[in-house]
C-alpha cells in the first residue's frame, strides 16, 4: 500500500494545487496547502497501520476499532499553526479517511496518558487515545479537501457565532444546566462589564 504522504502528495499534484512538503521536520505540519489566492490550509497527516495492543492501552474489543493514538507534542503543533489547521488519518485497516479540525482537536473528548519510553534515560512521552468517530469520515482525499474549504468558508460561525456547544462528539453528552438568560441580563452585563 502506497505510504498516506505520497498518496496526498500525488493527489495535491493531481488537483494542481501548490502545497509545501514539511514531513521531514519535527517542528512544522506534514503539509500546507494553498487553497486560493486567500487561504492556506496547515495539516498532519497519520496513519492507522494496526491494532493497538488491548492490555497495554487498556481499550475494549469494541473501543480498538474506533481508537488512534497521536502523540502530545503532535497536538500542539495542530493548535500552533490555528485556526486554518487540522489532522486527516488514513484508516488503512477499516478503510476512509477521518478530518479533525484544530477546533475538534481543541473540544473532542480525549483521553491523555504519559508512555514510558526509554532514551538515554528512562522519559515520558505524551499521548493522546482519541475516538476516530469524532472526526468527520471521508471516502476519499477530494471529500477531505472539500471539507478544508467548508471549514474555511464557515470559520466565522464556529469561532464567533455559534453559541450552543459545537461539535458532537462521542463519549460527550451535553446537558442543560443554569437558568434562562432574558434579554434583560445581557443589558445588565454590557452595562457592567463596558
Amino acid at each position: 500500500m502506497q505510504s498516506f504522504e505520497q498518496e496526498i502528495k500525488s493527489f495535491l499534484k493531481s488537483r494542481q494545487l501548490e502545497y509545501k512538503d514539511n514531513s521531514s521536520s519535527f517542528k512544522r505540519l506534514d503539509f500546507s496547502v494553498q487553497l486560493d489566492t486567500n487561504w492556506t490550509f496547515h495539516f498532519d497527516a497519520k496513519e492507522k497501520r494496526q491494532q493497538y495492543n488491548l492490555r497495554s492501552w487498556q481499550l475494549t474489543a469494541e473501543q480498538e476499532p474506533h481508537a488512534f493514538i497521536i502523540d502530545d507534542l503532535a497536538a500542539r503543533k495542530i493548535l500552533a499553526y490555528g485556526p486554518y489547521s487540522g489532522m486527516v488519518i488514513r484508516d488503512n485497516l477499516l478503510g476512509g479517511y477521518y478530518f479533525f479540525s484544530v477546533l475538534d482537536m481543541f473540544l473532542m473528548p480525549k483521553l491523555r496518558v504519559n508512555r514510558p519510553i526509554e532514551k538515554n534515560a528512562k522519559a515520558l512521552k505524551g499521548k493522546w487515545l482519541i475516538d476516530l468517530r469524532n472526526g468527520r469520515k471521508c471516502d476519499s482525499m477530494s471529500d477531505v479537501l472539500d471539507l478544508f474549504k467548508l471549514y474555511i468558508a464557515k470559520r466565522e460561525d464556529f469561532f464567533l457565532n455559534i453559541l450552543e456547544c459545537y461539535g458532537d462528539y462521542q463519549g460527550e453528552n451535553i446537558g442543560e444546566r443554569g437558568e434562562v438568560r432574558k434579554p434583560e441580563y445581557w443589558d445588565i452585563d454590557v452595562k457592567e462589564t463596558r
